[in-house]
């Protein structure tokens, strides 16, 4: 008799990652057993010197309480085996923001686009005055005004070793080569209402190659950790570029309207390259690139890199562009077309903004709806996730920017304060401090 209770108090389990891949063989763990001891197995299993923190998934829902309380709550049968997703967390933690800490004001028109630089030490805006500025974070003051456009400045990009800052005429996306695969970091990519993409190289200051095919404005640009340029159009389709030559290699097709967004699962670390949030310098280009090189396959463990895609027929695609020209899945449930998509810095979840006014929550590596993030009373533009991945920034045509908890999957921080619709937010890679703007003009900073 003794033997059944015993049995009856254990739990079949199979440990699995993000990807499916089981460690080791299925195994029996007691009912009592938390994240806390399983994160002890899978430390041990892993052989991890270093013990790292890490969250475990049951059908897409959070642990957070031991075995049999989940097992009664959601009246899953212990018959068959249990699978448990492990997904490894940040070990260090983002404080929320929660107050401004600045106004700046400098820009004569709606501020469009704002992003910090990789080592997040200074901060880049670009507005409808025609003019990028850049600010001095420490004294809040203007280090540099780049005029020459002849009109909206819509999107700035830094490079990822933090040297350039990109742009040009009518530019609707620009990305930089990844640092670890070229350092110094000479060439970026830029999108056009033209219909082309254009890859610049800064030392020769001139187009070197023109990616050419779209039929319609290309939207969004993204040069991925594998050395290929992917492009989403007006035209209803993905392109991916090889950059040696130009040559398309593969296209991507399933959207019923305009491409607006594309996001890929290690742009984190494509745009921090070396830099993390121990604020650490380096010395030589190739340093930096072994560094980011690291960071890279660290994050893109053994799945290929993966591409999300926000379209104005209201739907995502989840693609694998390296394995398929087919989408892995379809992602619908907006209302609206979808603005910005954004996937955590861990890869492990994709935020979608929507004019729906909602944010919604997607698994990262299936593309399965997770949560829906409400409270925004206007269209959401822009988002942007802390370096941890626990925490998820927006800006609204509301006037406000909202902090969202990925754990509770409710409002964090309401941050109110400009006087008009936010077109774009960015959190700095260290973690420490937010910057909005829009069509009040000014530039907000934001700190914990």
């Amino acid at each position: 008799m003794e033997i059944e209770t015993e049995t009856t108090n254990n739990v079949m389990c199979l440990l699995t990652d993000p990807e499916g891949n089981p460690l080791g063989a299925p195994m029996y763990f007691p009912q009592n057993a938390g994240p806390q001891q399983l994160s002890q197995i899978v430390n041990k299993l892993l052989n991890n010197e270093e013990k790292l923190p890490y969250a475990f998934y049951i059908s897409d829902h959070e642990l957070l309480v031991p075995l049999g309380s989940y097992l009664e709550k959601h009246k899953v049968s212990v018959e068959k085996v249990l699978s448990i997703v492990y997904q490894p967390q940040a070990v260090f933690r983002i404080r929320p923001v929660n107050r401004c800490s600045a106004t700046i004001a400098g820009h004569t028109e709606a501020v469009l686009s704002v992003a910090f630089s990789p080592d997040g030490r200074q901060l880049a805006s670009g507005s409808g005055d025609t003019t990028v500025r850049l600010w001095d974070l420490n004294t809040q003051t203007p280090m540099f005004k780049c005029t020459g456009h002849k009109n909206w400045v819509l999107c700035i990009a830094w490079s990822a070793d933090g040297k350039h800052l990109g742009h040009k005429k009518w530019i609707t996306g620009i990305s930089w080569e990844p640092v670890h695969l070229n350092a110094p970091c000479r060439r970026f990519v830029s999108a056009s209402k033209d219909g082309d993409a254009r890859i610049w190289d800064v030392s020769l200051r001139k187009c070197v190659i023109c990616l050419s095919g779209h039929t319609l404005a290309v939207t969004c640009v993204k040069w991925g950790g594998d050395g290929v340029i992917y492009t989403g159009s007006q035209d209803c389709t993905i392109k991916v570029w090889e950059t040696t030559q130009g040559k398309l290699i593969r296209e991507l097709k399933g959207h019923g309207h305009w491409v607006n967004s594309l996001a890929l699962s290690t742009e984190y670390a494509l745009r921090t390259g070396a830099f993390d949030h121990t604020g650490k310098q380096y010395s030589s280009p190739e340093e930096m690139k072994k560094a980011a090189l690291e960071r890279y396959n660290k994050i893109k463990g053994n799945a290929p890199e993966r591409l999300v895609s926000g379209s104005d027929d209201f739907t995502m695609f989840l693609w694998e562009p390296a394995v398929s020209k087919q989408p892995k899945t379809r992602m619908t449930g907006h209302q609206q077309l979808v603005n910005h998509v954004y996937f955590s810095p861990d890869g492990q979840w994709v935020a979608s903004a929507s004019f729906d006014k909602s944010i919604k929550l997607w698994n990262g590596t299936t593309g399965k709806f997770v949560a829906v993030f409400r409270g925004h009373v206007g269209p959401v533009y822009q988002i942007s996730w802390s370096a941890d991945s626990r925490l998820l920034l927006s800006g609204s045509k509301d006037s406000t920017l909202k902090v969202w908890d990925i754990r509770t999957q409710k409002l964090k921080q309401d941050l109110p304060g400009h006087a008009d619709e936010v077109f774009a937010v960015d959190w700095s890679p260290d973690g420490e401090k937010v910057a909005s703007g829009g069509k009040d003009r000014v530039l907000k900073l934001w700190m914990g």
